[in-house]
């Protein structure tokens, strides 16, 4: 597999993961650097580490996972949306906490499962056409970072200039991005 087809695999897993960033970087406004490292980090060591388990699981559990793999980045991501939505609403005149902060805990955990599903499939594929992983895998993490970085930075630039009903928009994005996972899976 040639390094440029591998590269438009990386750059079409990334985007989920750079709609995900834009959302998380306008709703937190000020980016500090710990934010956008922590989120970055994850969604590349996810986007790294999903293909490697679908290629050793190979083809036999690609049946078993495809038939509710969108369900689960939807449900995450519905779940996720939601709460930020309801923070859009309920955050009048309060200041945020860490408790609240997308990129800890389970949040980040949940959304760095739901932005690399994919991955998983695109492993299991590689697999099956019999292709060596880590080269790929690497490429897949280290544009999934970058991506998440820049979708982080340009969220911060929708906040500045939107302010804080931004995160109703994050919300949003994020909902419509596991409804848009739920029509691929189901057309």
């Amino acid at each position: 597999m040639s390094f440029l087809s591998i590269l438009i695999i990386a750059v079409g897993l990334g985007m989920d993961a750079f709609s995900v960033a834009i959302g998380i970087g306008a709703v937190r406004g000020r980016v500090s650097p710990g934010p956008v490292l922590r989120l970055s980090v994850s969604f590349g060591i996810f986007q790294f580490f999903m293909p490697v388990l679908g290629w050793l699981a190979g083809r036999t559990v690609v049946e078993r996972i495809s038939a509710y793999d969108h369900w689960v980045a939807f449900g995450l991501l519905l779940f996720v949306g939601a709460r930020m939505i309801h923070e859009s609403f309920a955050g009048e005149g309060r200041e945020r906490t860490d408790r609240e902060d997308p990129t800890r805990g389970w949040t980040l955990l949940m959304l760095s499962v739901a932005t690399s599903i994919d991955a998983l499939a695109v492993g299991m594929t590689m697999a099956l056409l019999k292709t060596p992983i880590l080269y790929p895998s690497a490429v897949i993490g280290i544009v999934a970072f970058a991506m998440t970085m820049a979708g982080m930075l340009a969220g911060r630039q929708l906040a500045s200039l939107f302010g804080r009903k931004v995160e109703l928009l994050g919300g949003l994005i994020l909902i419509g991005i596991g409804v848009q996972i739920l029509i691929e899976h189901m057309t």
